[in-house]
């Protein structure tokens, strides 16, 4: 039998040394049954491991007996190099795990905190009715992650000569390059401003360039994280 397949066998009878003390401890509820964790976590890490020990032996020790060198030398060398191979696949599947986890986990932007904002002013063509009050206006933010109702501040509105200005403000819960604020005023077609911010939004202390929209009306927008002005 080749090198190669004498340690296949040998990683095959540690797997199957480990599942079968898993077995043993699971069916026979062996263990401190006031205290599972405990006694869970020693079967997983303590006892298992040296059934994954025995099982890569004894399979070792067969291949070699196949092979007519069973020697108490070869039987370890094959034994250590099966439970190498083991240990190795077991830290490649938890890497691709941790990837594959980071990969699907929720995109939050302030993971242990408070949501940023996006704070925004957007200034109107002289002429164009603005509400003096929030109502009759809806600001929503749309990703490709979700959608996040904004709201106005009338306490902020003013007048950049004779054109009306409106000024808000919306959550930015998640990271994520993609974001557009859609501003709706009653009675006026619906307004939709890129937002070309990174996906990680860092704080900005004061307001970007204006940025214009077809009908004439401008945007401007920064970040604000929790604990910043």
């Amino acid at each position: 039998m080749k090198s190669s397949s004498r340690i296949a066998v040998g990683a095959a009878g540690a797997v199957a040394g480990y599942i079968a003390i898993f077995l043993v401890f699971s069916l026979l509820e062996l263990g401190n049954r006031a205290d599972p964790i405990t006694s869970g976590l020693l079967a997983l890490f303590v006892y298992c491991p040296m059934g994954a020990i025995g099982g890569a032996v004894l399979a070792s020790k067969l291949a070699l007996r196949a092979g007519k060198d069973p020697s108490h030398e070869s039987v370890a060398r094959n034994s250590l190099k099966s439970l190498g191979v083991v240990a190795l696949l077991c830290v490649a599947g938890i890497g691709i795990y941790i990837a594959y986890a980071y990969a699907t986990a929720t995109p939050w932007l302030n993971r242990n905190g408070a949501n940023p904002l996006l704070m925004f002013e957007v200034r109107f063509p002289a002429g164009v009715t603005v509400p003096t009050s929030a109502q009759g206006i809806t600001i929503e933010l749309q990703t490709d992650l979700n959608t996040m109702p904004g709201e106005v501040n009338p306490a902020a509105f003013y007048r950049d000569g004779d054109q009306p200005v409106i000024a808000g403000e919306v959550e930015l819960a998640f990271r994520t390059s993609h974001r557009q604020l859609a501003v709706d005023i009653q009675g006026q077609p619906s307004r939709i401003y890129p937002i070309d911010l990174t996906a990680r939004a860092p704080h900005t202390p004061e307001f970007g360039t204006w940025r214009r929209l077809n009908d004439g009306s401008e945007i401007r927008y920064r970040a604000k994280w929790p604990g910043k002005t």
